[in-house]
């Protein structure tokens, strides 16, 4: 009987485990992602005319929605949406008329606003429903 119940726990152990580890990847995927989609947003930023406009924004779009939904832990979500809410204003200002590099800081940056947005939509609908449900 007790060798059935240490079978039973080290299956249970195994269980937990296996779940970590798919955590663990599904983490690691959505920091993948993140990298991505920084290198994304100010390579094209940089070579404006090299991709499609609606590839990158969806692209960015699909991107941002992943690291919003698997990367993101509850001690990051202040933080993230601080950053994303600074990003958007930051947004406003016209960084075109800075003379040479101004159009392409104007770019990246929308880019990178393309790619955070998705990502605080997702951090801010768990965080309403946290609220919500407490």
């Amino acid at each position: 009987m007790a060798k059935k119940r240490g079978v039973a726990k080290s299956k249970a152990v195994a269980g937990k485990n296996a779940a970590k580890f798919a955590d663990l990847e599904m983490h690691r995927l959505a920091h993948y992602a993140f990298f991505a989609g920084l290198i994304i947003a100010i390579v094209a930023g940089l070579f404006k005319n090299l991709i499609n406009p609606q590839v990158l924004l969806t692209t960015l779009v699909i991107l941002g929605f992943l690291v919003g939904i698997f990367n993101l832990t509850a001690k990051e979500t202040l933080p993230f949406l601080i950053a994303a809410i600074a990003l958007m204003l930051a947004g406003i200002v016209n960084l075109g008329l800075i003379p040479g590099i101004g159009l392409y800081l104007r770019s990246m940056l929308s880019n990178i606003v393309v790619f955070v947005v998705p990502g605080a939509i997702i951090l801010g609908l768990k965080t309403i429903w946290k609220l919500a449900s407490d």
